[in-house]
C-alpha cells in the first residue's frame, strides 16, 4: 500500500429552488451557482496543490451529477487563464449545487484517478451519488481487510476514501425508498476510527456536509436563507461575501443536510463525546485569514511568537541588540509568529529570506527530491543577512530537509554572522495517522534527541549542532493549548506528545515504537495492524 496520508479541502455550495436569488449568485443566476465553486476551491488551495474537482448538479441534465478533476492546481483544472476554456467548462458543469475538493497526498500522485470527488453512478437516482473527503481512517487496513474477506469485492485504488464509497453505496443499496442520509451515516461512520469531513452530493439534489465526532478535521458552513456554503475554512465563506458573524462551525458528530423540500437542517449522526481538533491547523495548514472553530488562525499564530520571545527574554542568552540582530521567518506560514516576537523583543523583523511561490511544500516530497527542492524553495537576501545575528522563526521542523539546506544558504549566500533557530511549536516527536504526511518515527529527526517527547535544552543543544546552527529552541507543549485559546484537553495533540485521540491511533503508534530503527515503510505498520486482528 502506498502512503495514504494527505491534508486536502473540501468545499460544497447549494441555492435552493423556489427562494429570492441569494446577492452572492453570479451573473448566470441560481441555476448556476456551480459556478462559485473554482473560486471557493481557489481559497483554500493552501490545503491542497496536487489535485481538484467538482461535481455540480442539474436535474434536468442528461448527467444529473457532473464531475470533473484532474491533476494540478485549481486554476490548472479549471483553465481560469483561459476565458474561453473555463467558461465552456462552467457551462458544461452548470448546476443548483456542486461539492468540490482541493487535494494534497502521496499515493497514487499521476494518476487522475485518485483525484476527487468519487461518484458512484446509479441507474436509481436515490443511490446516485458523488462525495468527497479530508482526513484519514486509522483503521483504513482494517476496514480494508473485512471488505475484502468474502472475495466479492474489488478495490481499484488503494484509499480510505474509496473504502468511505463502497461502504456508503452499500447501504444505499440495502436501504428501502428515500434514505435517512443521517441515519445512514451513522451507519457509515460506527466503526470509523480517525479523521474526517465530507462532502456528498446526490442525484435526487440532497446535499450532506459531516464533520467527525471528534472534531479532528474542520468545517464551517453559512446560510442566507437561500445560498448555503460550506468549507473546511471560513476564509472561502466570507470571500463568497458572507458576513464572518454568520459563518459557523460545524459541530463534530453533526451534519449539514440540504435538500430541496426541507431546507437546511444541522443535527447530530453520531455520538461526540470529547474534541480533539488538530493543532497543527493553526500553526501550519490552515490560511493565516481562517478563523478555525471559533479561533483565529493569526491571532493564534502572534500568541505563539509571544511565548517564544517571552522565553527569550527569559533566557537571556542572545545578545537583542536592535543594531545587529533581526528576526527572519520562514515564508510564508511564520510571519505571523515571527513579527509578534519581535515587537516583544524590541527588535526588526526583516523579509531576509523570499519564498518561490512556485515550488511547493516540501515535506510530502521524498529523499534527494526533497533536498534539491528545499535548495531552490528560499532565496537569502545579503542585504538584510550580511553580518547579523539572526533569530530564524520556523513554525515546525518535521523532517529537517529544508531547515538544514536553508541555514547552509543564509550563512554561505546571505553572509549571516548568527543563525538561532526559533520554533514556533513543540519538537514533532511521533507520526500522524489523521492526514498529514509523517506517518513513521522513523522520518521525523525530533525523536532522536528527545525521549519520551521531552523537551530539553540538551536536546536542543545537539539539535542545533546536527543542522548547523548556533542555537535552537523549541516552544513547550503547554504553550499551544495557550496561544489557541482552547483546552489541551479539547486538542488533538498526538504528533508532540504520543498520546493519541482514537485506539487505533494509539495502535499504531505502538506498533511504530517497536519497529522503531528498522528497515520500514508506513504501509508495513498498517498490515501489521491488521495481522493482529483475531
Amino acid at each position: 500500500m502506498s502512503e495514504i496520508h494527505h491534508e486536502c479541502g473540501v468545499a460544497a455550495i447549494y441555492h435552493l429552488p423556489r427562494t429570492a436569488p441569494s446577492p452572492m449568485c453570479p451573473d448566470q443566476g441560481p441555476s448556476q451557482i456551480s459556478r462559485l465553486m473554482p473560486r471557493m476551491l481557489l481559497d483554500i488551495q493552501n490545503r491542497g496543490q496536487l489535485a481538484a474537482g467538482m461535481t455540480s448538479f442539474h436535474p434536468k441534465r442528461p448527467e444529473i451529477l457532473a464531475t470533473y478533476k484532474d491533476i494540478g492546481t485549481v486554476s490548472e483544472v479549471f483553465k481560469l487563464s483561459h476565458r474561453a476554456k473555463s467558461e465552456s467548462m462552467m457551462r458544461s458543469l452548470a448546476g443548483r449545487a456542486a461539492i468540490g475538493h482541493v487535494r494534497y497526498a502521496t499515493c497514487g500522485q499521476d494518476d487522475r484517478s485518485y483525484a476527487q470527488p468519487f461518484e458512484r453512478q446509479h441507474i436509481h437516482k436515490r443511490k446516485w451519488f458523488s462525495f468527497c473527503f479530508n482526513g484519514q481512517l486509522a483503521n483504513y487496513q482494517i476496514l480494508k481487510h473485512r471488505l475484502l474477506a468474502d472475495g466479492d469485492h474489488h478495490l481499484s485504488r488503494d484509499t480510505d476514501t474509496e473504502i468511505i464509497l463502497h461502504e456508503v453505496g452499500r447501504l444505499l443499496s440495502d436501504s428501502q425508498g428515500k434514505p435517512d442520509w443521517l441515519d445512514l451515516l451513522g451507519k457509515a461512520t460506527k466503526d470509523f476510527d480517525g479523521a474526517y469531513s465530507m462532502a456528498f452530493l446526490t442525484a435526487l439534489g440532497e446535499m450532506v456536509v459531516a464533520r467527525d465526532p471528534l472534531g479532528i478535521k474542520p468545517m464551517c458552513y453559512a446560510f442566507d436563507g437561500s445560498l448555503f456554503a460550506a468549507a473546511s475554512e471560513d476564509v472561502a465563506l466570507v470571500n463568497l461575501g458572507f458576513e464572518p458573524e454568520d459563518i459557523k462551525t460545524l459541530p463534530p458528530g453533526h451534519a449539514a443536510l440540504v435538500t430541496p423540500e426541507e431546507g437546511l437542517r444541522i443535527e447530530p449522526f453520531c455520538e461526540s463525546k470529547s474534541r480533539a481538533h488538530c493543532f497543527f491547523e493553526w500553526i501550519y495548514f490552515a490560511n493565516v485569514a481562517s478563523t478555525m472553530d471559533e479561533k483565529s488562525v493569526y491571532l493564534s499564530r502572534t500568541r505563539l511568537g509571544e511565548e517564544l520571545a517571552r522565553i527569550e527574554i527569559e533566557s537571556g542568552e542572545i545578545p537583542l541588540d536592535p543594531e545587529d540582530t533581526i528576526v527572519v521567518p520562514v515564508p510564508d506560514t511564520s510571519k505571523a509568529a515571527a513579527d509578534a516576537m519581535a515587537y516583544k523583543l524590541g527588535i526588526p523583523s526583516r523579509e531576509g529570506l523570499i519564498r518561490n511561490r512556485y515550488s511547493g511544500r516540501t515535506f510530502i516530497e521524498g529523499g534527494r527530491a526533497r533536498r534539491v527542492k528545499a535548495s531552490t524553495k528560499y532565496t537569502p537576501l545579503r542585504e538584510v543577512l550580511e553580518g547579523k545575528r539572526v533569530l530564524l522563526v520556523e513554525d515546525s521542523i518535521v523532517r529537517s530537509t529544508t531547515m538544514g539546506v536553508l541555514l547552509d544558504r543564509i550563512r554561505d549566500m546571505g553572509g549571516a554572522r548568527e543563525i538561532h533557530v526559533r520554533v514556533a511549536s513543540p519538537p514533532i516527536v511521533a507520526p500522524c495517522f489523521y492526514g498529514i504526511d509523517m506517518s513513521t518515527i522513523d522520518q521525523l529527526i525530533a525523536p532522536r534527541y528527545f525521549e519520551n517527547a521531552t523537551l530539553t535544552e540538551s536536546g536542543q543543544r545537539e539539535m542545533a549542532r546536527e543542522l548547523g546552527a548556533d542555537s535552537l529552541r523549541y516552544l513547550p507543549v503547554d504553550a499551544i493549548a495557550r496561544a489557541i485559546g482552547l483546552p489541551a484537553s479539547e486538542l488533538c495533540q498526538a504528533c508532540i506528545t504520543g498520546k493519541y485521540p482514537t485506539p487505533c491511533g494509539q495502535k499504531l503508534y505502538q506498533l511504530e515504537l517497536e519497529n522503531e530503527g528498522r528497515p520500514q515503510s508506513a504501509e508495513r505498520t498498517y498490515e501489521r495492524l491488521v495481522s493482529n486482528l483475531p
